[in-house]
């Protein structure tokens, strides 16, 4: 097989990110629609968010033993041969039972391919440009937000709701036959003849400091996904913007990760990833602030804040990625991410569901309590910056802070 580079197989594993993230994000702001065309309620609508999560979390549970014990490339391409269909399954589903299942079948396949991404990158990609690598793969954020979320939408209001989740399936049959042609086997973490299914992962499991990092990705995506599931409802209901200027959210603020997200790596890697982090941090909690407590607004102040969302918010990840990758030796790598990423489904899956029963519908329409989910969101945020300063590089010759 023909040796790609580096960087085209970061852009290769960037876009199964595309897919993954495209296939979430569009159900927020499909909210309104679904929420409207299957008579279901805020807190319905947050359990179909938490179906995708949940399922990821628990599924990666499973297979977190055995994730370093196969060629990650097979691995790959089999677990997004099921993303695939769980895609495609909620383009056919015809009511909210349904939907709920496809919802599922996506999160067990596409959390384990997700958390194989990151561990090849991991392998792929040294530790002095790890933070520049994870960059590019969080730049799939911001494309899908700037062209795929807006284009969904489109289609979705053009056409159904079921469009998008065609639009996905799409993307994810060439993308797969790219993933087939291009990448190689990423054999590497197999040499260590130490590595034997759980026993690898009871070691992980008592390793203190993977213990440390797997509480700072809970808390910090606690802190994200407190508000992210109604957002869009939000935005609509309470701060006056029209559902028809949805996609324009997604598109200003995937335009500003998308200019961002690699620098922020690159500075990550120039200065230290929890400095960065931090000063990410603290900007990203008075934008959520600002947002949860906002009254109407006209759409330019709505998409200015859209966008320092996008930027800072999002932006944290870049560096908090970083840290998580460095958390283990390379060979506990696999086993370590599949951890890591149902970690973070079944916690996002949680918090998504807390925030639906938490927020309620008035009887003129308008969300209510959505400001405790903004207040409960920098809370979290400032716990993943103390654990963040807690976690410390396994990945060199010598343990050292995250932050140098």
């Amino acid at each position: 097989m023909h040796r790609y580079s580096e960087r085209t197989i970061l852009l290769l594993l960037a876009a199964v990110t595309f897919t993954h993230i495209l296939d979430f994000m569009v159900m927020m702001p499909l909210g309104p629609m679904l929420m409207h065309d299957l008579n279901i309620t805020p807190a319905g609508f947050s359990h179909l968010v938490a179906a995708y999560t949940i399922s990821a979390g628990v599924v990666g549970l499973l297979a977190a033993p055995f994730m370093d014990r196969y060629d990650r490339r097979k691995v790959l391409l089999i677990t997004y041969t099921g993303f695939f269909l769980g895609t495609l399954a909620c383009g056919l589903s015809q009511n909210a039972g349904t939907l709920l299942i496809a919802r599922a079948t996506c999160g067990a396949f596409g959390g384990i391919s997700g958390a194989t991404v990151m561990a090849i990158v991991g392998d792929i990609v040294p530790p002095q440009r790890r933070a520049t690598g994870m960059g590019i793969i969080m730049s799939a954020f911001a494309v899908a937000a700037a062209l795929g979320v807006p284009f969904g939408l489109y289609l979705a209001q053009k056409f159904r709701w079921e469009m998008p989740f065609f639009l996905v399936a799409a993307f994810a049959v060439v993308i797969w036959v790219l993933v087939f042609m291009t990448l190689p086997s990423v054999r590497d973490h197999l040499d260590d003849s130490a590595i034997h299914g759980f026993h690898t992962f009871l070691e992980l499991i008592r390793d203190p400091n993977a213990g440390r990092a797997l509480m700072f990705m809970s808390a910090l995506v606690m802190g994200h996904f407190a508000i992210i599931p109604l957002l869009a409802a939000y935005l609509v209901s309470n701060v006056g913007l029209p559902e028809d200027k949805l996609f324009l959210i997604y598109m200003v603020g995937g335009v500003c990760s998308a200019l961002t997200a690699p620098r922020f790596g690159r500075l990550a890697d120039r200065i230290g990833r929890f400095r960065v982090f931090a000063g990410l941090i603290v900007v990203a909690s008075f934008v959520t602030l600002t947002i949860a407590n906002s009254g109407r607004l006209p759409v330019w102040g709505v998409l200015v804040l859209a966008g320092l969302f996008f930027t800072f918010a999002s932006g944290r990840f870049v560096p908090g990625q970083a840290i998580l990758s460095l958390a283990v030796p390379s060979r506990r790598r696999g086993s370590f991410m599949s951890l890591t990423s149902c970690t973070r489904d079944l916690t996002s899956g949680i918090t998504s569901s807390l925030g639906g029963w938490i927020v309620t519908r008035s009887p003129n329409g308008q969300l209510v309590n959505y400001d405790k989910l903004g207040w409960l969101a920098v809370a979290f945020s400032l716990i993943s910056l103390w654990l963040a300063s807690r976690v410390h590089v396994k990945d060199v010759g010598h343990p050292a802070p995250a932050k140098t």
